[in-house]
């Protein structure tokens, strides 16, 4: 190309006045805060844990901590599922003290069934 073209289009690029953007259109595309956080913060479905016996328990009750509960959802009861193959259902103890990674059961009914202390389960409320 020659100079004198290249000279005609600087020219004519600085003599179109650029259009400015119109800002609120360019953020309407965005979502606000609260949809993309709250969509974060949906309860999960199952979380694994560990088991842990306590004598002070009732058999069909089972403690877990404020924290778990909040982030299972639970309202009244929960499902102990242990390696996929023993499932139990419990009245849930909300207690402030315990270990938002363990859940606490009636040691008997464990060892009646097979089950390990510290043993890895699954909940989930129901």
């Amino acid at each position: 190309m020659s100079n004198e073209k290249l000279e005609s289009e600087l020219v004519e690029k600085e003599e179109k006045p650029q259009e400015k953007v119109d800002l609120k259109k360019l953020l309407a595309v965005i979502p606000p805060p609260t949809e993309v956080l709250g969509k974060k913060q949906q309860s999960i479905k199952e979380k694994r844990v560990r088991l842990l016996y306590d004598d002070n328990i009732s058999e069909d009750e089972a403690r877990i901590s404020p924290i778990l509960a909040k982030e299972l959802g639970v309202k009244e009861c929960i499902e102990v599922s242990v390696a996929g193959r023993k499932r139990f259902k419990f009245k849930v103890y909300i207690d402030d003290n315990a270990s938002p990674e363990h859940v606490y059961v009636n040691s008997g009914l464990m060892k009646k069934n097979g089950i390990a202390n510290n043993s890895i389960c699954t909940i989930r409320a129901i």
